[in-house]
């Protein structure tokens, strides 16, 4: 890994650090379609709404949900409304949320405003609207000592059903690392999915400083594919893992991190399997010994 960005020489991808505001337009603080990413399956927009305002979207040839970063909202589809209460912040709890198939319109509204994620995959099944209390969210705690993060899975070895889609949200206490030992899932075999990710950060300001920022990198699996990042992410930054292995994601001292992971590849079976760096497993064993960090977890 080397500090800074170097271009990938793959078709169609520019760019794999998109800082935040530098995709969005017309309510969208970010808007990564497939063609935007250069590649085929995974989605994210961020809706940002004023109180009392409402915006109506499309689905496509897309699957997603409506996942509520900060602030609650209604959702209209197919003439039906559907509520749900959303979360002060992405620090402060897990959220309900709605699935939403592909070939819909629907309509966000928010009485006290918000920002809501919509997490997405080109989908091949047509599937119902759901929605999803927070009781359907199963969390984790992985890693333990100073790689200790918090997992929140909302369709991830959950018992969600999608077409395409995996999402999960990280969150990792000031000083940790997360994404750890890095991993990769970019090829199809009993040990490994291919899955396309995109990862959504934000992050906890100080009482005492800020604004906060953490790393983010991304490197190479295979000689074939060259890839390398590690720059810094600070609050909207969005990374695009199209191969290679990925993490650490690194949370500086004294501000927490976020991260919505949004997944998706051609394999229905909707599972996640990335194998770790061999230089870097060792490190599991060493997790035996040690607590999880009792800040965690910090949403409940």
């Amino acid at each position: 890994m080397t500090t800074g960005h170097t271009a990938i020489p793959a078709p169609g991808v520019t760019d794999i650090h998109i800082p935040a505001g530098s995709s969005g337009h017309d309510g969208l603080a970010v808007d990564i379609t497939p063609e935007r990413a250069g590649w085929t399956y995974s989605g994210l927009r961020v809706a940002v709404l004023d109180p009392g305002a409402s915006q109506t979207l499309s689905t496509g040839e897309s699957e997603l949900l409506v996942l509520p970063l900060e602030g609650g909202c209604a959702v209209e589809v197919d003439g039906q409304g559907y509520e749900l209460d959303g979360r002060d912040g992405v620090f402060a709890g897990i959220t309900d949320y709605l699935y939403i198939p592909r070939h819909k319109d629907f309509t966000l509204s928010s009485p006290g405003g918000g920002r809501f994620a919509l997490p997405s995959a080109i989908a091949t099944r047509d599937l119902p609207v759901a929605r999803y209390g927070r009781e359907q969210v199963r969390v984790d705690l992985r890693g333990a000592g100073d790689c200790s993060r918090q997992v929140n899975n909302y369709c991830l070895a959950n018992g969600v059903e999608t077409s395409h889609l995996l999402c999960c949200e990280v969150l990792t206490p000031g000083g940790n690392w997360s994404s750890y030992p890095a991993h990769k899932h970019d090829e199809r075999s009993e040990a490994e999915r291919e899955l396309e990710e995109i990862y959504y950060f934000e992050i906890a300001d100080s009482p005492e400083g800020g604004p906060g920022f953490g790393l983010h990198a991304t490197y190479a699996a295979r000689e074939d594919r060259p890839i390398d990042l590690c720059v810094p992410v600070r609050k909207g930054d969005v990374a695009l893992v199209p191969y290679g292995y990925h993490g650490p994601c690194v949370a500086a001292p004294g501000y927490d991190m976020y991260y919505l992971n949004v997944m998706a590849g051609p394999d229905e079976d909707l599972v996640w399997l990335a194998p770790d760096d061999p230089s870097h497993h060792w490190i599991r064993a060493t997790w035996e010994a040690q607590e999880v960090d009792p800040r965690l977890p910090m949403a409940r």
